[in-house]
């Protein structure tokens, strides 16, 4: 049974936002209540040697889809995959996610009878999870079946968010031409390869297997998506409309060029989420929006997809969050590989994971250790030279995690 004792985490080295300080921090009513008071009562939990820092804010990882099809095709029942996956990020610092959901035209795992599935699954799950969970709306542009559902989560308990995401765009562009700088999406002369042609069909072969249709009726589909394209704009405007209205924070993805990011500015979507290039990172920095790269790209030195690196962006003042993406560890070890390489010293590191994508997502009462703010803390084991790891995790100054060495 969860105590409701005050607690205090003492001989901890604390993550505050301007440095690094030994100290100690009352927890009490799911609250930061105190620092460096007095015991007065309260469970003593050792921090020697460990670091105790803000929780980790995700406003965007994707890795839940492994637990609903961990093999190719292959989809498994969405109420053990949300428990499973809560399990992860509780384990991972992750005191509060947006789950990446796909809301495509695609059938299966990302299709919107899926994703409406994931929302119903995660209210009712709700009381039984340890960590916030909560969706981004990664909303496929071209599915105008996806807007109820939309609607729907937006009047919810737990406010989501809304990413705008044209993949269709992407997906028939003429290979000729780099993702990195493909033109605005909705540019009347936009280089759209030819459906009908072979290197399409080779394209979408990897798709068909994922939604489980033979290859020329994924192509079908395909095209006949493409001829809703004049009807877009109009989609686009009614789902930032009902994100504006009740204040939903808005991202859009992938942006190529400043008059992408400009449209979805003027929609209301002030988070420039994994932008393509530099030049449209800086007009973002230059209009005062939040920039969000991968957490997996600062891990492994670069990005996957041969864009460019979260380093060099946080080293530039072009980066203000970092994101789970694909692999929740990548949270804590972005962290860990941006001070080995000495990117920054870890407070001026750790709001990229808390502060920020915090206030970015209008959750003003988490993501720092300041007396008042909600009790979202980890506790980590960080030898010097080692891979660091998470030994508690608190959401809202309940215990969700914790992990004894086997040496401990």
């Amino acid at each position: 049974m969860q105590s409701n004792s005050p607690i205090i985490v003492e001989g901890a080295t604390v993550v505050f936002g301007d440095r690094l300080e030994l100290a100690s921090v009352r927890i009490e009513a799911g609250r930061i209540a105190e620092i460096d008071g007095a015991r007065d009562g309260a469970d003593v939990i050792d921090g020697r040697g460990c670091m105790l820092a803000p929780a980790f804010v995700d406003v965007h990882g994707d890795a839940f889809e492994r637990q609903l099809m961990p093999r190719p095709g292959t989809m498994l029942p969405v109420a053990p995959a949300l428990l499973e996956t809560d399990r992860q990020l509780a384990a991972n610092g992750i005191a509060t996610a947006f789950h990446a959901l796909t809301l495509s035209w695609e059938p299966g795992l990302r299709s919107v009878e899926n994703g409406r599935a994931v929302v119903d699954g995660l209210d009712i799950l709700a009381p039984r999870l340890t960590v916030d969970n909560r969706v981004q709306l990664r909303w496929e542009t071209f599915c105008f079946e996806a807007i109820d559902l939309i609607r729907d989560a937006l009047s919810g308990p737990r406010r989501p968010s809304v990413a705008f995401n044209d993949h269709t765009s992407m997906l028939l562009l003429d290979p000729s031409i780099s993702l990195q700088e493909r033109p605005f999406d909705l540019d009347p002369n936009f280089p759209a390869l030819d459906p009908a042609s072979p290197v399409f069909a080779d394209k979408m072969a990897e798709r068909a297997k994922r939604a489980k249709l033979p290859v020329p009726d994924m192509i079908a589909l395909a095209r006949a998506m493409w001829e809703r394209r004049p009807q877009v704009l109009a989609a686009i405007n009614e789902v930032a409309t009902l994100g504006q209205a009740v204040g939903a924070p808005m991202l859009s993805h992938d942006d190529s060029q400043i008059e992408t990011r400009e449209f979805y500015r003027d929609r209301g979507a002030r988070i420039c989420e994994f932008p393509m290039n530099r030049r449209v990172a800086r007009a973002a920095r230059a209009a005062g929006d939040f920039i969000v790269f991968g957490a997996p790209n600062a891990t492994r030195g670069g990005s996957h997809l041969a864009s460019i690196g979260a380093a060099d962006m946080i080293r530039e003042g072009l980066c203000d969050i970092l994101a789970s993406d694909y692999y929740y560890p990548a949270m804590l070890l972005g962290l860990a590989r941006l001070k080995a390489d000495g990117v920054g010293p870890l407070q001026d590191l750790w709001p990229l994971v808390s502060g920020n994508p915090a206030r970015a997502s209008g959750l003003h009462d988490r993501g720092v250790i300041e007396v008042g703010s909600r009790a979202d803390l980890i506790l980590v084991e960080w030898p010097e030279g080692e891979v660091p790891a998470i030994r508690r995790t608190w959401v809202a100054g309940r215990e969700a995690y914790r992990a004894v060495a086997a040496g401990g």
